[in-house]
């Protein structure tokens, strides 16, 4: 008898060794909030560093990988991280927006627990709430693919970040100030590379190596023209699908946009300007940082190489060229092109389009006539505990026409069908969309009105499946998405200005059958606050 216990002893701790030794490997991150001067632009200011740093430490993390990552807020007012492009897939508690997420008291902390499940690719993090994007805060994150998945390239001699994006040279608070007043913010001062300005950051090379650049626009509203002196760059992936390789000269990178491009160092060994412009604004705003070949003593000189400035057709042109290798891995073995979006009907079509105006006589923006207020409770927590306190289907299907309005606006929609969204610019300045908790494919984007008959000019082969996407002034761009992913998650503009001020709204996507098969249970950890504070996460 004796023998059969040991057995079966001895069969159930393999039993959870081998559990232990299947589960995907975990990362540890501690990260502490602070303000401090900095001088991106040669005046002192307020900036938000983690762990002393600005931009804040890159996220290395493998294809599965679950990243623990502890914050403590050591600022003076309350702080949530965002995670841009993380699906956080079943678990929208995690991400980081006031609808979904109470933020951290100052002097607490707070630990996020994601997985990037089933991703890899380019991505970054940023701070969302009270404008503190303007002060800093943000930083990249790297998904590598497993060891076994093919990659449709040699590896780069080195793999660099590049956060790229507008700044002011006012506080954040001042900023916030302006815009809590009713009014619109100014043309940023200048352009950052990795939080410094003209000539503040190199990139060193050595002749005849190629490396990666994995370039984010981490900036309030600007799209931004990238490129390197001499040097041609060929696109490899978009936030987390592998491209078609396309070489291009200079890339158009829209907020809240990251690009993977392959760069060899195949010129004069010497320095070279890396130059980054904005697009589609009067005046051009311009700044410089310097590609290093290894053991050269000639620095850059002469003007830096110019760019587009407001060639609207140019920059179309170049995102309709930017479309998936079908052929190659993502995150899975099988190949990218192995989902045939293109032959799944559409169940609903949902139009979208911005507005700007006026209501009581301050500054703000819509989203079909509503702009957007929040609770005092986020509402995927309202939702959870069933405390209600807003409506789903508080935001129509297709605009209006009427005045803009202040709302909680909810888009109801249903799990696990598949959806077309248009989104309608009928402004004079180049909006940026994202999503979070998903990827979508940008199958047409064009000028003019959005009809049915846009149908016939859609890309259903090989459209790019990325989170975020640009809409062109007086034009549409449309996406399909699956709705594959439960809870409740931002829609929002990546203009940052326009989101604080309502440019967003949430889409709660959910079925009544919904289990907790469908959608993780909220987590032991986390905060409550307002109409749900003191409840328990778990039943006692």
């Amino acid at each position: 008898m004796v023998p059969l216990k040991l057995a079966v002893a001895v069969f159930l701790a393999l039993l959870v060794v081998n559990s232990v030794v299947a589960e995907d490997p975990y990362r540890f991150f501690t990260w502490n909030v602070t303000y401090g001067t900095i001088w991106p632009l040669g005046v002192p200011q307020q900036g938000i560093l983690i762990n002393g740093q600005f931009p804040g430490p890159d996220i290395y993390s493998v294809t599965n990988d679950n990243l623990i990552v502890n914050v403590f807020n050591s600022l003076d007012e309350p702080f949530l991280l965002s995670w841009n492009g993380i699906q956080n897939r079943r678990n929208s508690f995690e991400d980081g927006v006031y609808g979904t997420t109470c933020p951290i008291p100052p002097g607490k902390n707070m630990t996020y627990i994601l997985q990037v499940k089933d991703q890899i690719g380019s991505f970054y993090y940023f701070p969302s709430l009270a404008f503190h994007k303007a002060a800093g805060g943000f930083g990249g994150i790297r998904i590598l693919s497993r060891p076994r998945i093919p990659v449709p390239f040699p590896d780069p001699a080195d793999d660099y970040t590049i956060l790229i994006g507008d700044w002011y040279k006012k506080n954040h608070t001042a900023l916030k100030a302006v815009l809590d007043g009713g009014r619109k913010l100014p043309l940023p001062d200048g352009i950052l590379i990795n939080g410094r300005g003209p000539n503040g950051v190199t990139f060193t090379v050595e002749q005849g190596k190629t490396y990666r650049l994995r370039i984010s626009n981490v900036g309030l509203q600007n799209t931004l023209n990238f490129r390197v002196e001499g040097h041609k760059m060929t696109l490899v992936e978009v936030e987390g699908t592998h491209t078609l390789q396309t070489t291009y000269s200079s890339l158009d990178v829209h907020v809240g946009q990251s690009y993977s491009v392959l760069i060899t160092a195949n010129q004069e060994a010497k320095d070279h300007y890396i130059v980054v412009s904005s697009r589609f604004t009067s005046p051009v705003l311009t700044t410089t940082g310097v590609l290093h070949y290894s053991g050269s003593n000639t620095p850059v000189s002469g003007p830096p190489p110019g760019g587009p400035t407001i060639q609207i057709d140019w920059s179309l042109n170049q995102a309709r060229s930017i479309r998936t290798n079908l052929s190659a891995s993502g995150p899975r073995p099988n190949p990218q092109g192995s989902y045939h979006y293109g032959m799944i009907n559409t169940t609903r079509t949902i139009r979208l389009a911005s507005s700007a105006g006026q209501v009581n006589g301050k500054q703000r923006y819509a989203v079909n006539s509503v702009s957007f207020v929040p609770l005092d409770t986020p509402l995927k927590l309202l939702d959870y505990f069933k405390v209600g306190g807003f409506k789903v289907g508080s935001i129509s299907d297709a605009p209006s026409g009427g005045g803009i309005y202040q709302d909680t606006s909810v888009l109801g929609t249903d799990y696990r069908k598949f959806i077309e969204i248009i989104f309608e610019n009928n402004e004079d300045i180049v909006q940026s969309w994202h999503l979070d908790g998903y990827s979508f494919w940008v199958v047409g984007m064009d000028g003019g009105q959005w009809t049915q008959a846009s149908r016939n000019v859609y890309n259903l082969r090989d459209a790019v499946s990325r989170c975020t996407t640009q809409v062109y002034p007086k034009s549409w761009t449309a996406i399909y998405l699956a709705l594959d992913n439960v809870g409740m998650w931002n829609l929002r503009t990546e203009f940052w200005a326009r989101q604080y001020l309502g440019q967003q709204l949430y889409m709660r996507v959910y079925t009544d059958s919904t289990s907790l098969r469908d959608e993780y249970p909220i987590p032991r950890n986390a905060r409550l606050c307002g109409k749900v504070a003191g409840r328990h996460t778990r039943p006692l």
